[in-house]
């Protein structure tokens, strides 16, 4: 079998595979969904941890992909996770989690020792209140556990990422960026995007780049940090000359899709080639077909094939993608 590569027709070559392992979720964040929660996939149309695996197999042995990082939903309520996670690391590529961080203080050591390198955990306030409001569940104390068990494991560098939301938490952005400092953990602040299930982001509600740097700067000097940005999406600045670091990933107002190295699995088998993306690829019905990897591996590179130039937010006819954030896997 010929080893080949998820490129698509600006040149742009996805090395970097985002895997969804459910659509499930224990938190119900208003920017993601609503207070009632979402019709969840059935059980029958979830990947499989075998067929995870092998698809997972297919991408790093067939279609050069040297990173991997599961998502949800909230990947620690899938059951197989650990095993998941080793069998994947054993292919020898970097793993990774996005995660809220309930249930990670329990599971923190278990995914190190089998193999998970590091983690990102969602985490928008570290005021109670605020975390309640936002999350819908007064859970805030076991995220605050959940990221000191990943530090304590070796699970670092703990990266936390927050999002600002219009008269609930924007200006508790450099209040957080201490506790971050503080702990030890990265900050990330990123743009809210057009993924929640309502279908209610509006670029006038949203917290803006510019606007999360005004927060920042009336308590801190930051000046753009020395490193290569390449494919990463967090634009990175040192505080107050260093050396911690904050980022920002500007998703709407300072797109990154000509550097872009992702693609996205969803939980239901489906190849997504951009976060935005209208269109989905099945690879779970091949899988199910009993198609070989070559055949699954050429299904895939079709699908990458025809990514857009950019995610066209700006565009006047961008349509919000059917699936939601929780769906889609981060």
């Amino acid at each position: 079998m010929q080893t080949r590569k998820l490129e698509d027709r600006y040149g742009r070559v996805a090395t970097d595979l985002r895997v969804s392992l459910t659509d499930r979720c224990n938190l119900r964040c208003s920017y993601c969904m609503p207070a009632e929660g979402l019709d969840w996939l059935p059980d029958d149309t979830v990947l499989s941890d075998d067929e995870v695996v092998r698809l997972v197999r297919i991408g790093v042995e067939l279609l050069g992909v040297r990173e991997v990082r599961f998502t949800g939903g909230e990947p620690l309520v899938r059951r197989g996770l650990v095993d998941i996670v080793r069998r994947t690391s054993a292919l020898g590529v970097e793993t990774s989690l996005t995660t809220n961080a309930l249930g990670l203080a329990r599971m923190a050591h278990a995914l190190a020792e089998a193999g998970l390198d590091r983690v990102n955990v969602s985490l928008d306030s570290i005021r109670r209140e605020s975390f309640k409001e936002i999350t819908r569940r007064d859970r805030l104390a076991d995220v605050i556990a959940g990221l000191a068990a990943a530090q304590e494991a070796g699970l670092g560098p703990v990266k936390v990422n927050a999002v600002l939301m219009r008269g609930i938490n924007d200006g508790q952005a450099p209040e957080l960026l201490r506790w971050a400092i503080g702990e030890g953990y990265e900050l990330r602040f990123i743009e809210q995007m057009p993924l929640d299930a309502q279908h209610r982001w509006s670029r006038d509600g949203m917290i803006t780049a510019d606007e999360i740097f005004a927060h920042l700067e009336r308590e801190f000097t930051l000046s753009p940090a020395e490193e290569p940005r390449g494919s990463a999406p967090a634009e990175l600045f040192l505080v107050d000359g260093g050396p911690a670091t904050v980022g920002v990933i500007a998703s709407v107002t300072r797109p990154f899709c000509g550097d872009c190295d992702r693609v996205r699995l969803t939980a239901d088998g489906q190849v997504r080639n951009c976060l935005f993306a209208r269109e989905e690829s099945d690879l779970r019905a091949a899988l199910r077909s009993g198609a070989t990897d070559d055949e699954i591996a050429g299904r895939w590179v079709t699908a990458m094939a025809g990514k857009r130039a950019g995610h066209g937010i700006d565009d006047p006819t961008f349509l919000q993608p059917d699936r939601p954030m929780s769906a889609i896997g981060g």
